[in-house]
């Protein structure tokens, strides 16, 4: 051990030094985007009056709603969110350009969403995934910050050796685990680093490993491989649809960008009929707390609905639910039918946000989220200070003796 922490200690060091910028500032952004979901929501139904507008009333049947929203013209949906609770509004997406909150018993539109709240958490993210580069710059943003995020991880894992004490007695024990009142400098920064480091440890490990799956596909392959399953295959970037444009028929054709295809005219998707999606959803999951419609793209195209019963990052609490056109049945997926590959890449996609365990998890992540950015500015400083003591001690080599 004596000959392996040298090692780990300028493994730590230059780590630290390489990726501390930019550990730093996902860092920041991840402390911001912790209650991400929680506050959007809030700030979009603040002031939204949603309640039954007269005792007894009776929501409108979703195809109703639907042949409000689809009248209207404009864009199609590209999802639909409705939420239990009879003070609840139906949530209608239109991709990147925007949202409606409607009434559920008039189709209404009560409101749009907060524009600065979502502002706010989409630069927060930028800063987060990209390092706020945009265009074609963002391929070199998400390499840095998931490369920066490899360091992060030595770090954490050399730090776990570092930060223990050589000598296990109290006092050596006491002076790492817990904060000492009155120190200043380096003591401070030193008892900081450490105290952090080791609380934080392994749930900061589990948040900076589950991301790797996030920036590198070949990690997200390598969790299926570890299980013995084969990856599953990815559909080229820049095909995904985005949308519809509505006609007066009530039809959607185009996309939301207005790109045409097939010779210049978008196929139309005829507007789905949906049924009755509260009884759907009772049935198969009484304690439900919302429910998603993908918007088909094609008129053929089965209704795929995502069931939850959770804040919606937590995929042990998920399900989709498929039916076909003619409102039948065809495919209930709960978390524990899915592979074992695949249970496993969701759990660490959540895990990287701690949602996997709700609410407390969300703050824990938050919270060593915030520790790191201490270990990184007190780690910085030590560096610096430890620079600063080489160059003084060089110095003093350096000037000639006098008689």
């Amino acid at each position: 051990m004596r000959a392996l922490r040298p090692i780990l200690f300028w493994t730590h060091l230059v780590s630290g030094v390489v990726a501390g910028a930019v550990v730093l500032i996902m860092s920041v952004t991840g402390v911001l985007l912790t209650y991400q979901k929680q506050m959007t929501l809030w700030a979009d139904l603040r002031g939204v009056e949603a309640w039954p507008p007269t005792p007894g009333a009776v929501r409108l049947a979703p195809d109703s709603l639907l042949a409000i929203v689809t009248a209207r013209g404009g864009t199609a949906p590209t999802t639909v969110v409705w939420r239990n609770g009879a003070q609840m509004p139906v949530e209608v997406q239109f991709g990147r350009e925007g949202r409606q909150y409607l009434s559920a018993y008039t189709g209404e539109v009560l409101g749009t969403g907060s524009v600065t709240m979502r502002k706010v958490f989409s630069v927060a993210t930028e800063w987060h995934r990209y390092l706020a580069m945009t265009n074609a710059q963002r391929p070199t943003g998400k390499a840095i910050t998931g490369w920066s995020n490899m360091a992060f991880l030595v770090l954490v894992l050399t730090g776990m050796v570092l930060w223990w004490p050589r000598n296990l007695t109290w006092g050596a024990v006491r002076n790492v685990l817990l904060f000492r009142r009155g120190l200043s400098g380096k003591a401070r920064d030193f008892n900081w680093h450490n105290v952090i480091g080791i609380w934080s440890a392994i749930p900061l490990a589990l948040v900076v490993a589950s991301a790797t799956v996030i920036s590198f596909p070949w990690a997200s392959d390598l969790v299926y491989k570890a299980v013995g399953e084969a990856p599953p295959s990815r559909a080229p970037e820049g095909n995904a649809a985005r949308g519809a444009t509505i006609g007066a028929s009530g039809n959607a054709s185009g996309n939301a960008s207005g790109n045409a295809s097939g010779g210049g005219q978008p196929a139309p998707v005829a507007t789905p009929r949906l049924g009755d999606v509260y009884a759907v959803a009772a049935e198969r999951m009484p304690d439900w707390r919302a429910l998603s419609l993908a918007w088909p793209k094609t008129a053929d195209a089965p209704l795929v609905y995502t069931v939850d019963r959770g804040m919606g990052g937590e995929p042990t609490k998920r399900a989709t639910l498929t039916v076909s056109r003619n409102g039948e049945p065809t495919s209930w997926q709960p978390f524990d039918s899915l592979t074992t590959g695949r249970q496993v890449r969701t759990i660490m996609r959540f895990t990287h946000t701690g949602e996997v365990l709700g609410f407390w998890g969300q703050t824990l992540a938050g919270l060593v989220s915030l520790g790191a950015s201490v270990l990184v500015v007190t780690g910085l400083l030590l560096s610096l200070r430890r620079l600063l003591a080489w160059r003084r001690r060089g110095a003093r080599v350096d000037v000639p003796l006098t008689a």
